[in-house]
């Protein structure tokens, strides 16, 4: 594997994680495409022209993303269903569109000169972000989650405060989009919005639902199959659309509720299994 494919399928990783996260209360984002965008054009903002340094210009980008996020998920957030993704796809396209018209990070002309980022920054916050992830799987949290997930109004009788946990979720999706943006932008060294259109919005979400929503491994493997998978049919030249968009329906069509269709076990299931 070539280090700009490995390189390619960490991102994909991180920004599947990134609708992960925000499935795990119960809602579907395909806004994080411009969340992606706002931390890559961010990041290089901060370390091209205020000469900061990277890791804090990554950090920065993040916690910005993230509170944009959770500012715009209060008023998102009260719709439900296909009006929440209409919602957040216009979200994607406003950014996108803020961007092509802001000469200050080059408009449409796009961005260039970014540097610094290595597999090895990609493939740590990896680390860092599965071990988070599997540690919520275990905590108390998750249950409170799972509740809100299957039943808002239950959750909120059992007092748990639903708004704020799915605008948490919201901006922590939000923020580690941002910070693949960083990456992504600081790896490739010359960006413009088209990089970040609504495709890579609907893109994240099919990694999702391809490796499943029930585990934090599922997006893991959906993304790497399709970052993978083009590359291995690229010899195909013009049949390479059909046989990968062949592959996905037969996919979806064996395993609708994705590759990895099981659950984590949950704090609850190891102390029913101890007892």
């Amino acid at each position: 594997m070539s280090q700009d494919l490995l390189f390619l399928t960490g991102i994909n990783i991180l920004m599947a994680w990134s609708v992960y996260i925000i499935l795990l209360s119960g809602s579907l984002s395909f806004a994080n495409g411009g969340f992606m965008a706002l931390g890559a054009y961010a990041a290089g903002v901060f370390t091209m022209k205020w000469g900061m340094n990277f890791y804090a210009a990554l950090a920065l980008a993040g916690v910005g993303a993230g509170i944009v996020g959770a500012l715009l998920a209060y008023p998102a957030l009260r719709t439900r269903g296909v009006y929440l993704i209409l919602v957040t796809i216009g979200l994607s396209f406003i950014i996108q569109t803020l961007i092509q018209n802001t000469d200050y990070v080059g408009g449409v002309r796009g961005m260039t000169g970014m540097m610094g980022t290595t597999n090895w920054h990609v493939w740590g916050l990896i680390a860092i972000v599965g071990a988070g992830l599997y540690w919520l799987s275990r905590s108390h949290l998750q249950r409170q989650l799972d509740a809100v997930r299957e039943d808002e109004r239950v959750a909120a009788s059992l007092g748990f405060d639903v708004v704020y946990l799915k605008i948490v979720c919201f901006a922590a999706g939000a923020c580690l989009a941002a910070i693949a943006g960083g990456l992504y932008s600081h790896y490739m060294v010359f960006i413009n919005p088209d990089h970040f259109n609504i495709f890579v919005s609907i893109y994240v979400v099919l990694y999702v639902v391809l490796g499943g929503v029930n585990n934090l491994w599922g997006p893991v493997v959906g993304a790497s199959i399709m970052t993978i998978l083009p590359e291995l049919v690229r010899g195909l030249a013009s049949f390479r659309p059909l046989v990968f968009g062949a592959v996905i329906i037969v996919l979806l069509l064996v395993r609708p509720n994705g590759l990895l269709a099981m659950r984590l076990r949950t704090l609850k299931a190891d102390r029913e299994r101890s007892a």
